[in-house]
């Protein structure tokens, strides 16, 4: 059964992105700081442990991208709010902008001195993705980090098999994809990081533009006001 969505639901605007995401997590780590600034779990553990050492400076350094990570999805949502109307540029196509925009920026700033500003711009830009691109073929997905990806993958792969349900299959393996991606991205920046330590985060802009270009495209799958 042929299904119809939306370009930014498509399996290549997930993979794009998905690359971008892997590439953000091993850059960051690798030239700013052993850090990974995509997911915020970690970041909140490291809180409140120092918080309850009483360390409030550092307690602080891992407050920062958890807030800016917050600030990421409101903006992301205030974008979406202020395209009422549906038109040639998308909601989705100005947050990709702001993405862009914001890792351009993050680019200029030298390693070192600079490396945890860097680190609460990659949470904001990774808020913005994950808050804005929700959906790969209908399917909940996220592009900046992979647990959910597997959880759903693997489930969707065993009810696939035990019950010979070919939809589940299929949906199983477009999670694998995602999560393929997200891994070559991860691989492309342990390649292009440690050579280009500051001007590797161009890279992940570089996919999101390509995302950006391919939601301009016509056929099956235009994109709506939502």
């Amino acid at each position: 059964m042929k299904h119809d969505y939306q370009r930014s639901e498509s399996f290549t605007a997930a993979a794009l992105l998905a690359l971008a995401g892997g590439f953000l997590d091993a850059y960051t780590y690798l030239c700013r700081g052993a850090v990974f600034a995509n997911a915020q779990t970690g970041n909140m553990v490291l809180l409140a442990l120092r918080a309850a050492e009483g360390n409030w400076a550092k307690a602080f350094h891992y407050l920062m991208p958890i807030l800016a990570f917050s600030l990421g999805v409101l903006v992301a949502e205030l974008i979406k709010r202020a395209h009422r109307h549906p038109g040639r540029i998308h909601w989705r196509h100005t947050v990709l902008a702001v993405e862009m925009a914001a890792l351009v920026l993050a680019s200029l700033a030298p390693v070192g001195e600079w490396d945890s500003l860097v680190n609460v711009t990659v949470s904001f830009v990774c808020a913005l993705q994950v808050e804005t691109f929700r959906k790969v073929r209908g399917y909940p997905f996220a592009s900046t980090m992979c647990t959910g990806n597997l959880r759903s993958g693997t489930e969707a792969l065993y009810h696939g098999v035990s019950k010979h349900d070919p939809d589940m299959l299929r949906k199983g393996g477009c999670y694998l994809g995602v999560i393929a991606c997200f891994l070559a991205g991860a691989a492309l920046g342990g390649i292009l990081s440690p050579r280009f330590p500051q001007g590797a985060l161009l890279a992940p802009a570089v996919l999101q533009a390509a995302a950006f270009w391919w939601m301009f495209g016509s056929g099956g799958g235009a994109e709506s006001k939502n």
